[in-house]
């Protein structure tokens, strides 16, 4: 995986997390992996495509999920309901889409995915042939680790699809 890839990550998550969500947000050691991805109780799934491609996993447990999602409500949870559910996948996404900008911002133009929720521990994920470069990141929540399955794209210079207006239309 190209290196340059994490830096945007990792400055997207801290940012996200420091500044909009009053966290404090100290990163660990990063290591490689290889092979398949085992889920924590909480992934949120957000692929790239574009100059960038590949699979980011933002992983937790259920209690930093709900402590997160808590924060992004604004009002104490208990539970990890589907109102919290769509705020931990929102988080996801503003991670990934910042990142995704500092990407963009370095040459690296992609588009993400919506994001998806795998709720549960246990669900082995193949990345394929893609290693992951695992991030943890230590948060007054708890942890969240996020798992870069990145690489170098073939697409470059993406732009919005347009859309032809029927004749009838103009």
């Amino acid at each position: 995986m190209n290196v340059k890839f994490l830096n945007p990550f990792v400055e997207a998550a801290h940012e996200v997390l420091s500044i909009e969500m009053h966290e404090t947000v100290h990163r660990g050691d990063l290591r490689l992996e290889s092979g398949s991805y085992t889920t924590d109780d909480v992934t949120v799934i957000i692929s790239l495509i574009g100059a960038v491609d590949g699979t980011v996993f933002l992983s937790m447990s259920k209690e930093a999920a709900t402590k997160l999602s808590s924060v992004l409500i604004g009002e104490k949870l208990e539970l990890l309901d589907r109102l919290a559910q769509s705020g931990i996948a929102e988080l996801g996404n503003v991670i990934v889409g910042r990142a995704s900008m500092k990407l963009s911002e370095a040459g690296f133009e992609s588009n993400i995915s919506t994001p998806s929720l795998i709720m549960g521990k246990g669900a082995t994920l193949s990345t394929l042939d893609y290693p992951r470069l695992v991030v943890p990141l230590n948060t007054t929540a708890g942890p969240m680790v996020i798992h870069l399955a990145l690489r170098e794209g073939m697409q470059t210079g993406l732009k919005a699809p347009q859309i032809a207006m029927p004749k009838s239309y103009r």
